[in-house]
């Protein structure tokens, strides 16, 4: 299967292709830039796979939490070439995106949104809960385990220095598949897709800053 996948949840913008469960080609930048160089971007990705729009079979967009506005235009580009070329499209949420591949059954993964503002999920074998807010109401609201090291994916060091306080010791981990997008390609390919376009929504995983006025 041939998976096109795009992400700009997680820093910068990113896309990647999948080929029958193995990354055949993608491309990152840094940066706010997926408005002005997000389809560039996917041109040139499908050009080094070899593929063109034709051999696509589907399509996978991080849906966050993550950045605001990377979130609204990488789902919009996905969405748009989901319809244009008629091609189901994949979901795929942020912590999962930092866990992919890690085969961790216990993990906390860290998703910076504003500044000082985090979105966060813990999950064990026997639970998983997810919060967001500011750094010491989300550890507190997922009420980590004080007992063993605690592997923790995407937490920048404010986050580490907080769980430090807490006298939680900690594992740090990047992720495992970079960029985002390439684990989105690959995670994609084992999932249902919705049956509607609609039903793929961004999880911005907070309130924006700025809520726009209502007339």
């Amino acid at each position: 299967m041939n998976v096109l996948a795009l992400d700009a949840a997680l820093g910068g913008f990113s896309t990647a292709v999948a080929r029958n469960g193995q990354v055949a080609a993608s491309r990152s930048e840094p940066g706010q830039i997926a408005l002005e160089r997000g389809l560039t971007l996917v041109n040139d990705v499908l050009s080094d796979a070899q593929l063109g729009p034709e051999q696509i079979e589907r399509l996978a967009v991080g849906i966050g939490p993550g950045s605001f506005t990377g979130l609204r235009i990488a789902i919009a580009y996905a969405k748009s070439l989901a319809s244009v070329w008629r091609r189901p499209l994949v979901p795929i949420d942020s912590f999962d995106l930092l866990e992919y591949g890690s085969g961790l059954a216990e993990m906390l993964s860290v998703v910076v949104g504003r500044r000082d503002v985090i979105s966060a999920r813990y999950r064990s074998p026997s639970t998983t809960r997810r919060a967001s807010g500011r750094i010491d109401q989300v550890l507190d609201a997922l009420q980590l385990p004080q007992a063993g090291k605690l592997a923790v994916v995407g937490g920048p060091k404010d986050v580490l220095d907080a769980l430090a306080e807490r006298a939680i010791i900690v594992r740090a981990f990047e992720p495992a598949v970079t960029p985002a997008a390439a684990a989105a390609a690959l995670a994609a390919g084992s999932r249902t897709p919705p049956k509607s376009l609609h039903e793929v929504r961004a999880d911005y995983g907070e309130l924006p800053a700025a809520k726009p006025p209502r007339f």
